[in-house]
């Protein structure tokens, strides 16, 4: 069963039925993203996007396959009157090997967009870098364990 319906006004921030919208129409977005045919194999699973909430990771084996996604995904976006925010855009280069990767540019433009290149960033709480290195994110973690222990001593 399908159902439609026009929308005359716009939902006012906070409204209960806004989070399900964004979240149908940003399903819409996601589906669309996976039939680009780029990304990684893992396992038997050809991966490309990773998605919680309104936090979206591209994923590519090269700058080429990155672009596709993007205008992609801003197409499909801007069809919805969503809008990808540029300035909590970023973009990591992650390599086994050490190489060619330092003498890249620091931004990547594609269309109207800038995307400022970082060596490292939080993604859900995980700390990811260009080095595919989790000693930060493990000696951050170790850190938040022990003010924890010890904050809980005092009690």
């Amino acid at each position: 069963m399908v159902i439609f319906f026009e929308n005359k006004t716009d939902l006012k921030q906070g409204d209960p039925l806004s989070p399900i919208l964004f979240n149908l129409l940003l399903q819409k977005v996601i589906q669309s993203i996976k039939m680009v045919p780029s990304g990684m194999k893992i396992g038997n699973e050809q991966l490309n996007i990773l998605a919680y909430a309104d936090y979206i990771a591209l994923v590519g084996k090269n700058e080429i396959e990155i672009r596709k996604l993007f205008v992609e995904m801003e197409y499909i976006a801007r069809k919805f009157k969503l809008q990808i925010n540029q300035e909590k855009s970023k973009y990591v280069i992650a390599e086994r090997k050490n190489s060619l990767k330092k003498n890249k540019v620091g931004h990547l433009k594609i269309k109207n967009y800038k995307f400022e290149r970082v060596e490292n960033f939080k993604y859900l709480g995980v700390i990811l870098n260009e080095d595919n290195n989790n000693q930060i994110d493990l000696q951050e973690r170790i850190n938040d364990a022990n003010k924890t222990h010890f904050m809980l001593q005092k009690f």
